[in-house]
């Protein structure tokens, strides 16, 4: 449905900052045999409100089609995430928590956050309304199944208690009715308790030109100032916030109920963002140009080696790879395949819009293309040292944010 309020204060005039054209659903991989049946897409357009300075989406697709139980995201697989959520853990460790503190996590996934806090001695639950949460629980991690909403919170004070940190990392996002989140969180804690978020950061979508992590999961695009207004409007205020490396620059802001200060290092991120112009819709349709200037770079380098007869492979099919290659209507055409590791729950599938199959890397090394496109380029670096390290012998490509081709790969 089509999203007319800001979705944090409520103003009904939204600009128009980019559009990235009609997208099929981010995660709805398809099977061989669904390829010939027409796919649904939705609009994917930002909006900025000048009130209180949120990016946004301007259109929500229904979250039982997003999540629904074949979701085949895993945290588990992406070792970035699961060094983060260990630091996460280790540093809140006597400040925030302690041996014996419970710990809850919204849209837990596979449970590998919680699984961070429980081995340093916390009890932890987790509320994941996917089949994934089914993996959780048999990983030791106990999981309810369901949406979090007014009855989740119900159910975990009711059986565990009032957690002393509840964290939503990497689905802060993703709810569309701020208030009625902000709302159930509040009522999960009590004054000790803190909330913690990681959300991709516009700072860095921005600088960086990361706009592949624009997609239907994420309906706003945090920078700190819309967060605290948020939380002020609703009886909470931010203590604190970091700008984080995971997921190619995140922000983490630390919440409690009630009226506290600001610390020093959030103060920082405020003046740092007003620098970079996060406030200034010029600042950002610039952004959105330089989108555009990157969509036609990166499909004039591939289309040259095509033209050359050069074979293409992509590097691991994240999520956020299907923005970038369904908005430069990137498809099978030009990527013979795209190469997961061992144990992918999509290999075997293809991706949405352009159809490209997804394979077990093992292909790959036998293959030998002379390119890969690197989807998961926010830690590139990291995986071309795997690649040549496990027999890869080409180049590979990096697309954003000005698509370069890489033949010698800097060891670590």
């Amino acid at each position: 449905m089509p999203i007319e309020r800001c979705q944090i204060c409520g103003n009904t005039k939204l600009h128009p900052i980019l559009s990235l054209g009609h997208h099929p659903i981010l995660q709805k991989y398809l099977l061989p045999h669904e390829l010939k049946e027409p796919e649904v897409t939705y609009p994917l357009d930002l909006v900025f409100c000048r009130s209180c300075c949120l990016v946004q989406l301007s259109y929500c697709i229904d979250p039982k089609i997003l999540f629904n139980r074949d979701y085949p995201y895993r945290t588990g697989m992406t070792q970035m995430l699961v060094r983060n959520f260990d630091s996460l853990a280790r540093e809140m460790l006597g400040g925030y928590y302690n041996k014996g503190s419970l710990v809850v996590d919204i849209g837990s996934n596979d449970g590998t956050l919680l699984a961070q806090f429980k081995k340093r001695g916390a009890r932890v639950v987790g509320v994941e309304p996917t089949n994934v949460a089914k993996e959780a629980r048999k990983a030791g991690v106990p999981t309810l199944q369901q949406f979090f909403d007014a009855a989740s919170v119900r159910a975990i004070k009711k059986k565990y208690g009032v957690p002393r940190v509840i964290t939503a990392t990497n689905v802060f996002a993703h709810i569309r009715d701020v208030p009625k989140l902000v709302r159930n969180i509040r009522a999960l804690m009590d004054k000790k308790s803190v909330f913690v978020s990681e959300s991709q950061y516009l700072l860095d979508i921005v600088q960086k030109l990361e706009f592949d992590t624009i997609y239907d999961e994420h309906l706003r695009y945090y920078s700190l100032k819309p967060m605290i207004k948020m939380f002020r409007m609703r009886g909470m205020s931010v203590i604190d916030a970091e700008h984080i490396e995971a997921a190619g620059g995140s922000i983490r802001v630390y919440a409690k109920r009630g009226a506290h200060p600001l610390s020093r290092r959030a103060k920082a991120l405020l003046k740092a963002e007003k620098r970079a112009g996060l406030y200034d819709m010029a600042r950002l349709r610039e952004f959105a140009g330089q989108v555009h200037d990157a969509k036609h770079n990166l499909v004039a380098l591939l289309s040259e080696r095509k033209k050359e007869g050069k074979r293409i492979a992509g590097l691991t099919s994240a999520g956020r790879s299907n923005t970038l290659l369904n908005f430069c209507h990137i498809d099978r055409t030009m990527l013979d395949y795209i190469a997961e590791k061992k144990g992918s729950p999509k290999i075997g599938l293809c991706t949405p819009g352009g159809h490209i199959p997804i394979i077990d890397e093992a292909q790959l090394f036998k293959d030998q293309p002379d390119y890969l496109l690197v989807l998961s380029w926010h830690i590139g670096g990291e995986l071309m040292r795997i690649m040549r390290k496990l027999g890869y012998k080409g180049k590979f490509i990096i697309p954003l944010p000005k698509p370069k081709i890489i033949n010698k790969v800097i060891k670590k």
